[in-house]
């Protein structure tokens, strides 16, 4: 039998890591920050992106890992679906989301704070905050 740290280590051995930034993948999004007894006010920030892919694959016949072509095309998207929308946290604790008809989205806050958008400005993702540790 072959001990943990022998199966760790070789495991270990066929990791590979890829890290892409390109000055492309960049977005501007409205957010704000709330959790109990504070709330943020709103406000938007331009975020630049990068990937970090960690993989136990084996390099291909050509020498790659992945395609970055694909990493690429994926990361285009995502930059684009964020791309001028407000980031809604959907898991918040301290914000009530609404879809008050289909074409808008109203946010009740804690500190009795109240939002509307409409519903194509949004973006809504399942996190608890609308943090960059959390995007």
């Amino acid at each position: 039998m072959m001990s943990t740290a022998i199966q760790q280590q070789q495991q270990e051995q066929h990791l590979f890591e890829v890290h892409v930034a390109k000055q492309t993948f960049k977005f501007h999004a409205a957010h704000f920050v709330a959790y109990d007894g504070f709330r943020e006010r709103l406000h938007g920030h331009n975020y630049q992106v990068s990937v970090r892919l960690i993989g136990s694959h084996t390099i291909m016949n050509d020498g790659y890992l992945i395609d970055f072509g694909d990493i690429k095309g994926v990361m285009k998207k995502i930059c684009k679906e964020l791309n001028e929308h407000f980031i809604c946290p959907t898991l918040s604790d301290v914000i009530k989301i609404s879809h008050e008809d289909d074409m808008n989205i109203t946010l009740r806050c804690q500190d009795g704070a109240f939002f509307s958008f409409p519903k194509s400005d949004c973006v809504m993702l399942p996190i608890v905050h609308s943090t960059v540790e959390e995007l």
